[in-house]
């Protein structure tokens, strides 16, 4: 353990021993190779190294076999024998068959314990990945983000998404001159993309309890370092599912863990699976996003090994910090494969005993080529190396085998039960209550009778145009109501009719 995590042998009889040095296995690697090769168990071997080094470690099981790491290998498995021959190649006098401290993880709560976020904690950029949303749908999922924040409305589950949408959608014309254009089709369209997703189970992985990153970095009673193992078999019929939520734990423990500088060795090695999936038509935002993360990580003691066949899977600038390498056989049936085959093989520091490239294409199953980051950094020299044999089971556990690995978790009864907080929906069915009371209050108040009180208009005062005024009337009694009724009663006399001929004749006489 001093000298770092035991790979297997290497030289040309695999009888020199192949470290991972702790120091730098938080500068991130690489673990590929074809289908058949072995890559499954030079992880479990490096999750078993990184264990009893007291280094938590995160994978997903895509097959089901890495469950066994729960379980210590047996001499009557029908791999013993071979296990046996292998470690006398290499040399290994002191092998004997473990189990390591396992807990277990699924999206969806039947195969481990839940795991959550919240749609807050996802944020606007990996959703719109995880929906496959246009930029214009991308728009709008930001503007219900930012509507969130100024509004005091906690985004925490689907149902408080789907809430804020759906007022976003009916208040679009006055939201729309604050942020820009917010369209009822987008908001249509992200509200379809989240019913697909709440069909293939994605509901259940935003809610709370939340994950808290701080138990997935736990150590048992020994000092070994926890094996998180998270169920993927049925996840990997949902890839972006999958490459999303694991992006967003890479993203969560880059943004929260302190800086550490370079650590004697990492607080937790994180390996991801299938990496392909992450990068396949991925957009440059979040390309440029796990190229960052990669980037900066280290620096927070989180070392990132990306799996997958072909090391031509991953973007350039992202494998050129990927210090640690182990490359199973490659087969180059096509021109396509045959280039890749050389630029892997380019990418390695030579060993005048052999060429790499052609190593890389004849390596049998359990052997690899590999090259692990020396003394202040340097790449070491490639070597073929004999992978050494697990200490846990190689293959899957039972069903009953992992219930009991379960029921022994210390975090058993922390997740299991889902909490409904008050949150965006509740606050917005609330407001909708309010208003549609109120609406009902005003429509059954009768309506006050109204009042013809006397209005003034001061001396010379217009009308404005376009108004009506109110008609004025003298209250019955009053003096201007005696005047009014004397004046009409002279004026329809003799004396008032000679007054009237009198003026009008004067007015026409003088045209």
């Amino acid at each position: 353990m001093d000298n770092g995590i035991f790979l297997g042998g290497g030289g040309p009889d695999y009888t020199v021993r192949q470290y991972l040095p702790n120091k730098y296995a938080n500068r991130h690697g690489l673990i590929a190779g074809a289908t058949g090769t072995g890559k499954t168990v030079t992880l479990q071997i490096l999750a078993e190294g990184f264990s009893d080094a007291g280094v938590p470690v995160f994978m997903a099981d895509v097959k089901g076999d890495l469950a066994g790491l729960s379980r210590p290998g047996t001499e009557s498995g029908k791999l013993h024998d071979a296990f046996v021959a292998r470690n006398t190649t290499i040399g290994v006098t002191d092998f004997g068959y473990k189990s390591f401290p396992t807990v277990f993880w699924d999206l969806f709560g039947v195969q481990g314990h839940p795991v959550r976020t919240t749609i807050a904690e996802m944020g606007p950029l990996l959703l719109s990945r995880l929906l496959g949303l246009s930029d214009a749908q991308e728009g709008v999922l930001n503007i219900a983000f930012r509507l969130s924040d100024e509004e005091g409305l906690p985004l925490l589950d689907l149902k408080d998404l789907r809430a804020l949408l759906r007022w976003a959608g009916e208040n679009a014309k006055d939201l729309s001159l604050r942020y820009g254009n917010v369209s009822t089709a987008s908001v249509g369209a992200i509200q379809r993309r989240l019913l697909v997703l709440e069909n293939q189970g994605g509901a259940r992985l935003f809610g709370e309890p939340a994950l808290a990153l701080t138990d997935l970095m736990q150590c048992d009673a020994r000092g070994r370092g926890q094996v998180n193992i998270l169920a993927a078999d049925v996840l990997m019929t949902s890839p972006r599912l999958y490459a999303t939520f694991l992006l967003w734990l890479l993203s969560e423990l880059f943004e929260e863990l302190p800086e550490v500088g370079n650590p004697e060795k990492p607080r937790l090695v994180f390996f991801f699976d299938e990496a392909h999936l992450l990068f396949d038509g991925a957009p440059k935002a979040l390309v440029d996003k796990v190229e960052q993360v990669a980037r900066l990580i280290r620096s927070k003691g989180v070392g990132v090994y990306f799996v997958t066949q072909n090391p031509d899977d991953i973007p350039e600038d992202i494998l050129g910090q990927l210090g640690n390498r182990v490359q199973h056989a490659l087969r180059a049936f096509t021109a396509r494969d045959r280039k890749a085959l050389t630029l892997a093989a380019q990418t390695y520091r030579p060993n005048p005993a052999f060429d790499t490239e052609e190593a890389i294409r004849t390596v049998g199953t359990g052997e690899a080529v590999t090259s692990m980051l020396q003394d202040k950094g340097v790449p070491g020299i490639v070597q073929r190396t004999l992978i050494r044999p697990p200490a846990s089971r190689l293959g899957p556990v039972s069903d009953q085998e992992r219930a009991e690995t379960i029921a022994a978790s210390p975090l058993l009864g922390r997740y299991d039960t889902a909490l409904d907080r008050h949150s965006a929906y509740e606050m917005l069915k609330a407001r909708t209550e309010r208003a549609a009371n109120e609406a009902e209050l005003a429509e059954n108040t009768p309506e006050k009778p109204y009042s013809r009180a006397r209005r003034y208009e001061p001396p010379g005062r217009a009308t404005p145009a376009g108004t009506t005024t109110a008609r004025r009337y003298n209250a019955p009694g009053s003096i201007g109501e005696a005047l009014g009724q004397a004046v009409l009663k002279e004026l329809s006399g003799t004396t008032g009719k000679r007054l009237v001929r009198g003026i009008l004749g004067g007015l026409f006489k003088a045209r």
